[in-house]
């Protein structure tokens, strides 16, 4: 399953700020879809800890922002129009800002991209 989110609304990074994230859920990664504003790695590992998502660069501990509510290994999982509270920490993982989520949309076919940005993915 493939989960399309759109970050915005983090007016104290940048009052334009947004990023669009493609979760897989088969191999707990992001890439970075679309953005501005927010400074963010092409890709990068994603966790669910405690009901939230917290999203990471891809060899870094710390995560860049957590989702509230996205709770990627619920029973009922994810839906498309589901909305819940953003926090942008950035690359220091210190500096917080407040903002939003919402699940654009969710493929549930499994595919396998045509290029992957995934660095560590084996290319065979």
């Amino acid at each position: 399953m493939r989960i399309t989110v759109h970050l915005d609304t983090f007016d104290r990074v940048h009052p334009c700020a947004y990023a669009i994230l493609w979760l897989d859920d088969k191999t707990h990664k992001w890439s970075r879809e679309g953005h501005f504003g927010l400074e963010l790695p092409e890709w990068g590992t994603w966790s669910t800890d405690s009901g939230n998502t917290l999203i990471r660069a891809p060899h870094d501990m710390r995560s860049l922002c957590m989702l509230d509510g996205l709770d990627m290994r619920g029973a009922s999982g994810p839906f498309e129009g589901e909305t819940g509270a953003a926090h942008w920490r950035g690359d220091e993982g210190l500096l917080r800002a407040e903002g939003h989520w919402h699940v654009q949309c969710i493929d549930h076919d499994p595919a396998d991209a045509e290029h992957s940005v995934f660095a560590d993915d084996d290319l065979g």
